[in-house]
């Protein structure tokens, strides 16, 4: 069994991955100030990272809202980034954590297109592999180059594009705060899967709404959407959607062919027509409710 959290963070993201194997990822964070709840999410983590023996954090760009509270989440020893030189003219103590992990050489795993590493995508006789790939960015490539050269000024276009598959089971895609105009460029650079579960790109807003061609190959069955505006949000009419704002922390356990899905709002109703009931999903957590699982056959 695999379980992949997205956590409701405000205008942020911030998920994980509880691998089958034994490894545990993050993809970026954006604590809460409130130290209660910022509290509860570190003592969860920690309390995964009790039972693997592989901890990394993934960032996927140098925004404040992918990295804030990093300073908080103890003994990253493997810390995955875009290789980039970024700078910011306000160091909070995010960006100064953000900034001495990526530049640690002892640390930082500069991820690009179809990198490798022992335990990411490599397993071993110790232990499998955490399923991860990496499709983008390719650095050679200009437009890249480009953004990478305008990053100091925005990060969000040197955003990796993020696969995370589980073997006859279920396949998420994380890219981080590409932009539709970026997407666009980069469409024909990218071999795009097909995939379960997107999380939408600049937390669902317009300015990172994924192109129709490129989600005609993908397929998710599932889209989660972030924080924005409504004025600033594209909804993926025509998809299965969720929406964190109104569901809360969204919890998905893989497992017998099926994507089991727990949200934390006991009053959320869900539009999806392709639920089902799956009377052999495990009962994860009184404080969680099940609202339906989707086939991956």
């Amino acid at each position: 069994m695999s379980i992949v959290k997205f956590f409701n963070v405000s205008n942020g993201d911030m998920s994980y991955i509880e691998h089958t194997s034994d490894n545990f990822s993050i993809i970026d964070c954006n604590l809460p100030e409130d130290s209660s709840c910022r509290t509860t999410i570190l003592n969860e983590i920690q309390d995964i990272r009790s039972k693997k023996s592989i901890f990394r954090f993934i960032s996927t760009h140098p925004d404040e809202d992918h990295f804030h509270g990093l300073e908080d989440i103890n003994n990253i020893e493997n810390f995955y980034c875009v290789k980039n030189s970024v700078t910011k003219q306000d160091i909070t103590p995010s960006f100064k954590a953000y900034s001495n992990l990526r530049d640690d050489e002892n640390r930082a795993f500069y991820i690009e297109k179809d990198c490798s590493r022992k335990w990411m995508n490599q397993g071993s006789n110790e232990r499998g592999s955490s399923g991860i790939m990496i499709l983008w960015p390719d650095t050679s490539n200009e437009d890249f180059q480009s953004a990478l050269d305008q990053a100091d000024a925005s990060p969000n276009n040197i955003s990796p594009i993020i696969k995370y598959s589980i073997e006859d089971n279920a396949t998420f895609l994380w890219m981080g705060d590409l932009e539709t105009k970026f997407m666009q460029k980069i469409e024909d650079n990218v071999d795009w899967p097909q995939i379960d579960v997107l999380l939408a790109p600049h937390h669902g807003r317009k300015s990172g709404h994924v192109p129709g061609a490129i989600l005609e190959k993908l397929k998710p069955k599932l889209i989660i959407l972030g924080h924005a505006e409504s004025k600033d949000m594209n909804y993926y009419c025509g998809w299965n959607t969720i929406l964190k704002k109104h569901s809360g922390n969204i919890t998905i356990e893989c497992s017998n062919h099926f994507m089991n899905i727990w949200v934390e709002n006991p009053d959320y109703t869900s539009k999806i027509k392709t639920l089902k009931d799956n009377p052999q999903k495990t009962d994860l957590s009184s404080s969680l409710y099940y609202i339906g699982s989707i086939s991956v056959d």
